[in-house]
């Protein structure tokens, strides 16, 4: 599977850039699995920061309203019961509760080429040769992005970040650089244009084909 790519300055070479089929060329796409991933993947990272008060947390209530019998009204023992304004929260959130999904290894790596084989096959996959600022500068990273046809939300996938793309890259709203490394389904299913460099493909194909015998599978 031949694609274009881009030399250093945004230059359209003459040859193209084979891409792994295997990785890049997914026929077979399980969209329950893509969506598996995806809610996987952000369950994992949610922060169990909410937390709600019992009736035995919620501060006062220690005298009883009114007297048990002889006022014609419902007895009550405390003005912090979860039926009054100001109670306690029944069944509320502890911050003690599980969010995560588990999802196997195989899984995951099936759902990240299908993910990389949708946009591959939508065209909006730019293979460049390297990605290399001699200064940290927002205006020269746009211009390089502008030349090679990127457009909305743009993955840059490099083989290292280094600290002057990193930071030409943090005042462009709609850009983010991630090591090929730690490419995730949520990253890839949310970019609009996906930018790879070469020594990055390279290591996305020797990455993902690890299990490659397993994948018919999925």
């Amino acid at each position: 599977m031949s694609v274009l790519s881009y030399s250093k300055t945004g230059t359209k070479m003459t040859t193209q850039f084979k891409l792994d089929t295997d990785v890049f060329g997914v026929k077979k796409i399980n969209h329950d699995l893509l969506a598996q991933a995806y809610r996987s993947y952000l369950a994992n990272g949610r922060k169990n920061l909410a937390v709600t008060k019992t009736r035995g947390m919620v501060r006062g209530g220690g005298k009883k309203p009114w007297r048990q019998k002889g006022t014609g009204r419902a007895r009550v023992g405390s003005s912090r019961t979860p039926l009054w304004v100001g109670g306690g929260i029944v069944f509320g959130p502890t911050g003690q509760e599980n969010y995560t999904q588990k999802l196997n290894l195989k899984a995951k790596r099936a759902a990240i080429r299908q993910a990389l084989s949708i946009l591959n096959s939508e065209n909006k996959i730019r293979i460049i040769e390297d990605i290399q600022l001699k200064q940290p500068k927002t205006r020269v990273l746009n211009e390089l992005l502008s030349k090679i046809g990127v457009d909305g939300y743009t993955l840059i996938v490099v083989d290292q970040v280094d600290k002057e793309l990193k930071l030409a890259a943090a005042n462009l709203t709609n850009v983010l650089v991630v090591n090929a490394k730690y490419l995730n389904i949520a990253r890839l299913i949310d970019a609009d244009t996906l930018v790879i460099t070469k020594s990055a493909t390279d290591t996305i194909t020797e990455w993902l084909k690890e299990d490659r015998k397993l994948k018919k599978s999925l």
